[in-house]
């Protein structure tokens, strides 16, 4: 007698081999059988119609807080991951001493957008080392699997203190220190090494984050301390100096070259299309080629659609939080902001206002922001409602700045009242990155390239701001089924086959017999992206965007399901993974 069958499904297994149809049985977490005849079950999965697939696989995210407190790993939990990796762009908890743990929930706050409140009450502790920290998290029940990659910043706090976030330079025995540590946490299961080097991220302070200005010396060390490890793989992002010279490009890639270089570990790097730069992804392509021509193993992380915001009068972020006027008010519940903010004299007076800066000293806001608001226009010709079915792939004219010339008024204007509908809670789709050319053109040439893997989710960052862990579902929706750029099975392989091969976890990613079951079940024709709505559900009243989805009629990790129908089960199979 089986745990679990899934009867009438087509099997995509993940590998890229073509689908057939198939009952897939589970017995103690593991897939037991797949064929026509595969025998009785305690409970049977109708899958009728369905994909019976892997479990998804997402490389990077940053739960690192959450994990501790949090047990359903919403969003990603509800879009088809059975298995996430934290620890990305260098932040993270572990290791910390007690004394370092302010500084690191005001460098998460900072550069993920995480409430420091949220943080400060919800994180349990209980940890210094990696190593510790990754008992502590195994120790707790969670819906999925956790994967950590021991983070820069982290590392570099714990090792140097204060000095690290005051932007000095690490001693020759304070990189040997962090090299010893970053190899022991991957010995002892971390699956890889995340750094990052990116000016949009700052410290909830305005500060740089203690890896951004991090030497090639240092990096270097740290890359010579993993060599010879038969696992693990590295991390970075990078804005390759585009905000100092395009002088500093090779060299900047260079550094991070030399990483996988020295230490002989696979190296992943954050792949978009920047303002300023719209080319710059093509040259960052172009070194990747370069550097596997040269022996290296380097792939790019990308994104399914446009990187951007969510704005609203109960996000993190929308065009007036700098108007004078309306930070008089700010404090106030919305409801009564959006009674003042519907006054005649009220909406004449804050218009007729400009935006005082919202980034510099003291701001985790990056300089970005205040740029784009002084060319309003230009941001409002990338605005759009964000409606009950998203449409993530707008066309120009349905932008705010479309209805203001249509209807012979600013852009600015059109905002303010989009932003007082629905009783203030419409929302507005802002995509910074990835949408130069007002459409995602860009972003299927990167999908495309065989250097390409699937990544930048987030799920569990920036979270009154974004809501990307649908990215996978937006692959198999927009990609897959509507565009029909992408084969069923070459989206399920980069979604499950592929990233799990990457982190190096050969027991998952792929259906087949002795393999964990980490399984979803999709109805392809039903899948749907719904609104994104914010939840007041975190540590200390803290809010946070989570995006409906139907479609996933089930997901299973370690053969128990924990999602059915779009909402979490009771079951808990996840464990911390330990790579080897």
């Amino acid at each position: 007698m089986h745990d679990l069958v899934i009867r009438g499904g087509t099997v995509i297994d993940g590998t890229g081999a073509p689908a057939r149809r198939a009952d897939v049985a589970v017995k103690d977490g593991r897939i037991a059988a797949i064929g026509d005849d595969v025998g009785a079950a305690a409970r049977t999965l109708d899958a009728d119609g369905a994909l019976v697939t892997p479990g998804f696989v997402d490389i990077h995210t940053h739960y690192d807080g959450q994990a501790s407190w949090d047990e359903e790993m919403m969003p990603s939990s509800l879009h088809g991951a059975t298995t996430v990796a934290m620890g990305s762009c260098g932040v993270g908890f572990a290791p910390c001493r007690t004394a370092d743990r302010e500084r690191l929930i005001a460098l998460m706050e900072g550069v993920e957008d995480i409430p420091g409140t949220a943080l400060a009450e919800g994180l349990t502790w209980g940890w210094e080392t990696f190593p510790e920290y990754m008992d502590v998290l195994d120790a707790r029940k969670h819906v999925l699997d956790l994967a950590c990659h021991v983070p820069h910043d982290a590392v570099r706090v714990f090792v140097m203190g204060e000095r690290a976030l005051a932007g000095e330079a690490a001693s020759e025995d304070e990189m040997r220190a962090m090299g010893a540590m970053v190899r022991d946490a991957i010995e002892r299961g971390a699956v890889g090494f995340s750094t990052g080097r990116s000016d949009n991220h700052r410290n909830a302070d305005g500060r740089a984050t203690p890896a951004a200005d991090a030497s090639a010396q240092e990096l270097s060390a740290i890359a010579r301390a993993l060599a010879g490890l038969d696992h693990g793989v590295l991390q970075a992002v990078s804005d390759f100096d585009m905000f100092v010279s395009p002088d500093r490009f090779d060299p900047e890639f260079d550094l991070l070259e030399d990483m996988a270089a020295v230490s002989g570990l696979p190296l992943s790097i954050s792949l978009l299309q920047r303002v300023g730069a719209t080319e710059q992804w093509r040259q960052v392509l172009a070194r990747i080629e370069r550097a596997n021509a040269a022996g290296r193993r380097v792939r790019a992380q990308v994104a399914t659609r446009g990187i951007g915001v969510i704005l609203g009068l109960e996000a993190t972020f929308h065009p007036f939080i700098g108007f004078p006027s309306y930070k008089a008010i700010a404090h106030l519940p919305l409801e009564e902001r959006v009674r003042i903010l519907s006054q005649p004299e009220t909406r004449a007076r804050l218009l007729a206002e400009k935006s005082e800066p919202v980034a510099g000293d003291g701001s985790a806001v990056p300089p970005l922001v205040d740029k784009l608001l002084e060319a309003f226009d230009m941001v409002a010709m990338s605005l759009f409602r964000l409606g009950e079915r998203p449409d993530y792939e707008p066309r120009r004219e349905s932008s705010l700045f479309g209805e203001a010339m249509r209807a012979g008024k600013k852009a600015l204007e059109v905002t303010y009242d989009a932003l007082l509908e629905d009783g203030g809670k419409q929302l507005l789709y802002f995509p910074i990155y990835n949408y130069a050319s007002a459409s995602l053109n860009e972003v299927g040439e990167m999908l495309r390239h065989p250097l390409a893997m699937l990544g930048l989710g987030d799920g569990g960052a920036h979270v009154g701001t974004i809501c990307d862990a649908s990215f996978s579902t937006f692959l198999l929706t927009h990609w897959t089924r509507d565009r029909g750029v992408f084969t069923p099975e070459q989206a399920i392989h980069k979604l499950a086959g592929e990233p799990a091969a990457w982190l190096g976890l050969r027991d998952r990613g792929v259906v087949a017999d002795g393999l964990r079951a980490d399984l979803n079940v999709i109805d392809l024709p039903a899948l749907t992206l719904h609104r994104p709505a914010l939840r007041r559900d975190l540590p200390a009243g803290g809010k946070r965007f989570l995006q409906p989805v139907t479609g996933y009629r089930a997901t299973i990790v370690r053969g128990e399901v924990i999602c059915e129908d779009g909402r979490v089960t009771d079951a808990r199979p996840g464990r911390v993974v330990r790579a080897s």
